[in-house]
């Protein structure tokens, strides 16, 4: 969630020894504070918000459904509050042309809604429809600083490859991206977020800003709580040529995607020399990444799933994928094609409704900040 993807980039920060033990052990404690947290949903998921969502810059893709869709589904399914961000301002955080914005919105909208997100239970929308929102990063600024900000991986990494590519560097928007990311998350009081291990330095900022408002403005009684993370189950989903799949990189498999085109994309994936298909991440990752794909839709282990094609070699992996994909997108597939039938009415109906409720909560969040800071004249 990641909470919202961020800008991919090209060039990994710089770690120094003792940076690398400080985020193995925060990644570690995350892990086991997600078991705890995977308990006490279970047990009460209505005292959860989660705030999620994605930049819209093309249609969902099979990575992002393993990676945070399916999850985000399922947590909706068990009981928990979900509010979901289609990022629209964050689309200009590293692009000078947004393309046509309204028509991504709305192939977005109709993947959320085909993979089993529910508008009567979960909260979508748009961030540029919420200007309170959006106005708490003004305070929120105030709280951190630009050290702070350079630290954090994602901006590091994007300066550092536009150094390397002599290009202007990064923008405001993406330097200030993490506090942005704050006021999506505490706006409505989310208190759990899924992400992956990459994004536990933005939640980290979140909780920072949090903190520091309370201790600053709210030292009697705490108003904005610390959001827990929830580490995501799944592994990162490669595309055709190997790489994480992505859409900006061309090699993605969308969800929307018929079945000849699944078929193509897992014909021309790669794989490795080696005859028999065993499940060794770290030393066949091609091999190990259509494992995965295959038994999150056949409902099995990668492992089982090794052993049952076993000396039959990669050929015969790939067309097992390619058929339990196939059957395992069927379903939204139809749902997606008959909520494209009906028009964009139903999917504007949709977004309003969920605009108007982020608003109200948005409007009555920058109220209390106001009169918290002293600014409410």
């Amino acid at each position: 969630m990641s909470v919202t993807t961020t800008p991919e980039a090209t060039t990994p920060p710089s770690s120094t020894p003792r940076q690398v033990r400080s985020t193995t052990r925060s990644v570690a404690a995350a892990r086991e504070r997600t078991a705890v947290l995977e308990d006490l949903i279970a047990r009460n998921p209505g005292e959860y918000r989660v705030l999620t969502g994605d930049r819209p810059t093309g249609a969902l893709h099979l990575g992002h459904l393993l990676g945070t869709v399916a999850n985000r589904v399922r947590l909706q399914d068990l009981g928990v509050e979900v509010f979901l961000i289609v990022a629209d301002y964050q689309v200009i955080t590293d692009r000078d042309d947004t393309g046509d914005l309204p028509a991504t919105v709305r192939e977005v909208l109709l993947d959320y809604l085909a993979a089993g997100l529910d508008p009567e239970r979960s909260t979508v929308f748009t961030h540029s429809a919420v200007p309170a929102l959006n106005q708490l990063l003004l305070p929120f600024l105030s709280l951190v600083t630009v050290a702070e900000l350079e630290r954090n991986p994602t901006v590091k990494a994007e300066a550092e490859a536009a150094l390397l590519r002599q290009e202007r560097g990064i923008s405001g928007l993406l330097f200030t991206y993490p506090v942005h990311q704050a006021a999506d998350i505490l706006f409505c009081h989310g208190n759990l977020v899924p992400v992956g291990v990459d994004q536990l330095p933005h939640l980290e900022i979140t909780r920072t800003v949090a903190r520091r408002f309370n201790q600053r403005y709210a030292a009697a009684q705490p108003y904005f709580p610390e959001p827990d993370a929830l580490i995501a189950p799944s592994t990162t989903v490669l595309g055709d040529d190997g790489r994480r799949m992505s859409k900006s990189r061309g090699n993605a498999l969308e969800l929307r995607a018929s079945e000849d085109e699944t078929a193509a994309f897992f014909k021309r994936a790669r794989t490795d020399a080696d005859r028999v298909i065993t499940y060794e991440p770290e030393r066949r990752p091609e091999i190990a990444n259509l494992l995965q794909i295959g038994a999150y839709f056949t409902g099995t282990s990668p492992e089982a799933l090794a052993d049952e094609v076993g000396a039959a070699g990669a050929g015969r992996l790939k067309a097992v994928v390619t058929e339990a994909v196939v059957e395992g997108l069927r379903p939204l597939r139809a749902r997606r094609r008959e909520l494209a039938s009906a028009g964009p009415q139903h999917l504007a109906e949709v977004l309003a409704r969920g605009n108007a409720r982020a608003n109200e909560i948005a409007d009555r969040t920058l109220d209390d900040v106001r009169g918290l800071m002293g600014m409410r004249y």
